[in-house]
């Protein structure tokens, strides 16, 4: 019997199986940040021990990162301390250490694959949930804790049990105005935010082939929000042409004797799922979220769902509609909203301002909200600048802040006031994740635009419609 892409990665990287228990796991590529990495070094030492594979490591500020007047010192003072511990920790270790004002820093998983350090085939972690992010390139990828960063340190292994595989296949083609965070949003709402616990997923179809790398990482970005362990989509051209020629890309005779491999990575037309399901792309439309999970989402033009019709705990799904403030029912359209969040690991991107910039093209922000457009990475940030998209943001009465991970999480100055409601493309809207009593709607980067400048929730394709009237 054939394997999957997935069995092919994680057979090869098993330096042992433990009978009736998790298998020895090689890891190629351990990225760090502030948060979940102070504790893990300390445990090296106290131990006496040291990191066994520097040059397998890197390390990146970007949770409690300021996203203004970045060149002045880091007022909150856990913030500080954190980010000194990293850039001290990786200076004792010898670990490449890219903190506040170099050129290389940004969001881990945004900076990761701009520099070549995410690669076909690799096994990467990061204490971070969302290191599913780096399965666009045919990785394993997966986030962990922090005892197991200080193992990985330690012994650049860690102890895991092998996952189970489902396939979701997305075949057809989108709709004009549906993006790869629209798919995402729609698989979760289908499979619920537990729907893939305890499995590893691959994505396929004519969608995803179709999509491009950035569109890929946003889809991976998003299995852990529907239980996954991770997810991966088999490298192809579109991979290969992204990645090479990036610092940390094998070169030359490297590279040729990396692509041999990276081609074999695909799943075998024989190989068996444990799950499998396939979706109609076409059926997708630009989504919006309206609870306190990634899975109570649903098409913009869809009204609120009744609980009875749902399966699950009607008291729950009633709670979670009181702290937001909507009913059953409802339509989403037309909500007033306050803020707006552009960025996070999982639409910090240029693709993602590129669609951004092509909606408020010609129009202006709603004088009433708040909008945070943060770039992922210093890369992204210039790339704004260069294409001409800072001069279209700042016309329609937008500007740009430093790259971080911003308000995707209350870590950082960056915190929407209680009772207010933020349209975001970042990747969970629990309750108080963007700032405590804050409200979140999830959606991509065009329904943050059309949101932004009508200064209610809108369908895009509205706005989409009136260019080409």
């Amino acid at each position: 019997m054939g394997k999957t892409l997935f069995d092919k990665v994680w057979d090869s990287h098993v330096v042992r199986k433990i009978e009736g228990g998790p298998d020895v796991f090689f890891i190629d590529r351990h990225m760090v940040h502030e948060v979940t990495s102070p504790v893990a070094f300390l445990g090296l030492k106290n131990r006496g021990s040291g990191v066994l594979y520097p040059n397998r490591t890197f390390a990146t500020a970007d949770h409690n990162t300021p996203t203004i007047n970045q060149h002045l010192p880091v007022q909150d003072p856990l913030s500080a301390n954190q980010l000194k511990a990293l850039e001290e920790n990786a200076k004792e270790h010898g670990i490449s250490h890219w903190g506040l004002g170099h050129e290389k820093n940004g969001i881990v998983h945004v900076v990761g694959p701009e520099y070549g350090i995410t690669q076909p085939g690799a096994t990467i972690v990061c204490g971070d949930s969302h290191t599913s992010t780096h399965g666009a390139f045919g990785a394993i990828a997966f986030g962990i804790g922090t005892s197991e960063v200080e193992m990985v340190l330690a012994t650049q292994c860690i102890m895991q049990p092998k996952p189970k595989k489902m396939r979701i296949n997305i075949t057809g083609k989108l709709q004009h105005g549906v993006t790869p965070k629209d798919v995402a949003l729609f698989i979760i709402s289908q499979l619920t935010t537990s729907g893939a616990t305890g499995y590893f997923v691959e994505y396929a179809g004519e969608v995803f082939e179709n999509m491009t790398m950035e569109g890929r990482m946003t889809v991976c970005n998003l299995s852990i929000e529907m239980g996954a362990r991770g997810g991966m989509i088999a490298p192809d051209e579109k991979t290969f042409e992204y990645i090479k020629g990036r610092e940390f890309t094998p070169q030359g005779a490297d590279w040729d004797r990396a692509m041999e491999y990276w081609k074999t990575l695909k799943t075998d037309a024989d190989a068996e799922f444990d799950k499998e399901l396939t979706f109609d792309g076409s059926k997708i439309e630009p989504m919006i979220t309206y609870g306190t999970n990634p899975g109570m989402g649903m098409g913009i033009s869809n009204h609120i769902p009744v609980a009875e019709s749902l399966e699950g705990g009607v008291s729950t799904y009633k709670k979670s509609l009181t702290y937001m403030g909507f009913n059953e029912g409802e339509s989403m359209m037309g909500k007033k909203i306050d803020y707006v969040f552009v960025g996070s690991c999982t639409n910090g991107r240029i693709e993602d301002f590129r669609a951004f910039a092509s909606l408020v093209k010609g129009r202006k922000k709603a004088d009433h909200v708040t909008a945070w457009l943060v770039p992922g990475s210093h890369k992204v940030e210039a790339a704004i600048r260069e294409e001409g998209l800072l001069a279209i943001i700042e016309e329609a009465g937008f500007s740009l802040r430093e790259p971080g991970c911003s308000a995707c999480l209350a870590m950082n100055d960056d915190k929407v006031p209680a009772g207010k409601l933020a349209v975001s493309t970042s990747n969970r809207n629990f309750e108080g994740r963007q700032g405590p009593g804050s409200r979140t709607l999830l959606a991509s980067p065009l329904v943050a635009a059309a949101s932004a400048v009508t200064g209610v929730v809108t369908d895009p394709r509205e706005l989409m419609q009136e260019e080409y009237a």
